[in-house]
């Protein structure tokens, strides 16, 4: 396990426990010193929102706290260091056609430290990385259905700050 003395954390903010057989997930809305939202493109291969923009995220291993998890991935996706924790966006319920059945996803606000310039992605998963404002919230919609608004609205969620 990852140790967190470095992070700190809010005192509002909320890590559920996952109950037995639940599948959690964590995204992370990290925003650089201009109010801007970092997000990535998935791959067109990838079977779950092919080439879509996503946020920093993903699921919580056996044995993994949804902080635990927050850490890992955002090293494994960015290769920044988690130092703080400001706000649960929300957290949604929703269902992968992927075969993983039901998902609990927390999201969670947060700050990092690392080159925000050059944020090293995982290649193989995602094909490029953009910071978004306020104006650029339509292009967040880019090949998604319309009813998937859930990173367009956390994003905005965010960059609103309410």
């Amino acid at each position: 396990m990852t140790s967190h003395h470095h992070v700190t954390v809010e005192r509002d903010v909320h890590f559920p426990e996952p109950a037995d057989g639940q599948q959690w997930a964590v995204g992370a809305v990290i925003l650089d010193h201009h109010g801007r939202a970092f997000a990535q493109r998935r791959s067109p291969d990838r079977r779950l929102f092919p080439d879509c923009w996503d946020i920093v995220g993903g699921h919580v291993e056996p044995g993994e706290t949804l902080l635990d998890t927050l850490v890992r991935e955002v090293d494994e996706e960015t290769g920044w260091t988690v130092r703080h924790i400001h706000r649960l966006l929300g957290i949604t319920t929703w269902t992968g056609d992927d075969a993983h059945g039901l998902r609990h996803e927390a999201d969670y606000l947060i700050e990092v430290d690392g080159d925000l310039a050059r944020p090293t992605l995982e290649w193989t998963k995602h094909t490029t990385y953009d910071w978004f404002g306020p104006e650029d919230l339509p292009r967040l919609t880019e090949n998604r259905a319309p009813d998937e608004t859930l990173i367009h609205g956390l994003i905005a969620k965010a960059l609103r700050g309410d």
